[in-house]
C-alpha cells in the first residue's frame, strides 16, 4: 500500500474530464471537489427529481468545502444529464456512484466498457463490492478499480484505490494522481481485499462494540462516550501505529512487549488469531521511521497534547452545552 500526495500538492497542466454516475450524496460530494479543483464535470442520473435537486447540493458542498477551508477556486464547470452517453465518449476519468447492488455495477461496467475511450479509467465507489466481483474476466480489468471514499468526500479527503488482479498499475498510479491532482489523499491499495482497509476498521471496532453491549460489560451511552471521548480524539490527530508509538517510552517494539500479549489475550477470547510477530513489529517500526525520525518524536508528543486540547475545545464549542457527556 502507498500514497499519493497530500491535498493541495498536485496542480492540473490541463483540463480533465469526469463523469460521475449517480447524484446521490457520494456523486454530489465528487461531482463538487473535482469542479472545484478545475475539472470539467457531468454529474448524470436517470431520475429527474434527483437529477433537479443536484445543483443544490452542489452549492451545499461548496458551502462545506468553503468551511473547511479546502475551497481552491478552481476554473471547472459542472453539467447535469439524464444520457451521460456523448460525455463517456471524452471522459478521462468516471466515477460510478449507483447503489450497492452487484447485479447493477455489472451492467454499468459493461456499458462503460463500451462507451468509453481505451484510456479513461473506470471507477467504482462500492463500499465494499472489489471490481473483480464486478468484472470477473480479468481481460476486462485493464482500466478498472475502485475508489473509495470516506463520507462525505468533499471534506473528508482520503481515497482508497483498490485495483482488480488483472488492473493495470500504470491505471491504478494514474488514478491516483488524478484524485491527488483534485485535492485528496490517495491510499493505493497492494491488492484486493473485502470492505478494503477503511471498512474492515470500522468493522473491527463495531464487532467489538456490539460484543460488549451485548455482554453487559458497557451501555451504549457509555460506550459512545468512551470513543467520542477517549479514542476520538487522538485518532483524529495519529493513526493506530503514532498513537502506539507516541504513548509509549522505547516506540513501536516496546508497545509490542508491553500490549501484545494482553491483545493477544483479548483476541484469543474472540477466536482471533494475533500474530504481532518481530518480522511484522520490524516493518511497522521500519516504516514509522521513513515517517518520522525517532530525534522527533518528542516534538510529535507535545504537539500532539497541544493539538488535542484545541481539538477538544473546538468539539465542545460544536457540540454546545446540551451535549451529555
Amino acid at each position: 500500500m502507498s500514497s499519493i500526495g497530500d491535498a493541495g500538492q498536485h496542480h492540473l497542466v490541463r483540463k480533465r474530464h469526469l463523469v460521475v454516475l449517480g447524484a446521490g450524496s457520494i456523486g454530489i460530494s465528487f461531482a463538487a471537489v473535482f469542479r472545484d479543483a478545475g475539472w470539467s464535470v457531468s454529474l448524470a442520473d436517470p431520475d429527474a427529481d434527483r437529477l433537479g435537486d443536484a445543483a443544490s447540493g452542489i452549492a451545499l458542498q461548496i458551502a462545506a468545502i468553503t468551511s473547511a477551508g479546502l475551497l481552491r477556486g478552481g476554473a471547472g464547470e459542472i453539467a447535469f444529464t439524464a444520457d451521460p452517453s456523448d460525455a463517456l465518449a471524452r471522459a478521462d476519468l468516471v466515477i460510478e456512484c449507483g447503489p450497492e447492488r452487484l447485479e447493477i455495477k455489472q451492467q454499468i461496467f459493461a456499458d462503460l466498457l463500451a462507451k468509453t475511450g481505451p484510456e479513461c479509467i473506470l471507477a467504482t465507489a462500492s463500499s465494499a463490492i472489489p471490481a473483480s466481483q464486478i468484472l470477473p474476466d480479468p481481460a476486462q480489468q485493464r482500466r478498472c478499480l475502485v475508489a473509495h471514499p470516506v463520507n462525505p468526500p468533499a471534506v473528508l479527503r482520503v481515497i482508497e484505490i483498490c485495483p482488480a488482479p488483472g488492473t493495470d498499475p500504470a491505471v491504478t498510479a494514474r488514478a491516483g494522481e488524478f484524485f491527488a491532482q483534485a485535492g485528496f489523499h490517495a491510499v493505493l491499495l497492494g491488492h484486493e481485499i473485502e470492505g478494503f482497509v477503511l471498512n474492515r476498521l470500522q468493522g473491527a471496532v463495531l464487532r467489538e462494540a456490539y460484543r460488549l453491549v451485548d455482554e453487559g460489560v458497557v451501555d451504549v451511552a457509555g460506550l459512545e462516550a468512551i470513543m467520542r471521548l477517549g479514542l476520538a480524539p487522538r485518532w483524529a490527530l495519529s493513526g493506530p501505529f503514532e498513537t502506539a508509538e507516541l504513548n509509549t517510552p522505547g516506540g513501536i517494539r516496546a508497545h509490542a512487549a508491553r500490549m501484545g500479549p494482553a491483545y493477544a489475550r483479548m483476541g484469543a477470547e474472540r477466536g482471533e488469531a494475533v500474530d504481532w510477530h518481530e518480522a511484522l513489529i520490524s516493518r511497522v517500526e521500519t516504516e514509522r521511521r521513513a515517517m518520522v525520525a525517532a530525534d522527533d518524536l518528542a516534538a510529535k508528543r507535545d504537539w500532539r497534547a497541544a493539538s488535542v486540547a484545541k481539538l477538544v475545545a473546538a468539539r465542545d464549542a460544536l457540540m454546545g452545552p446540551n451535549d451529555e457527556r
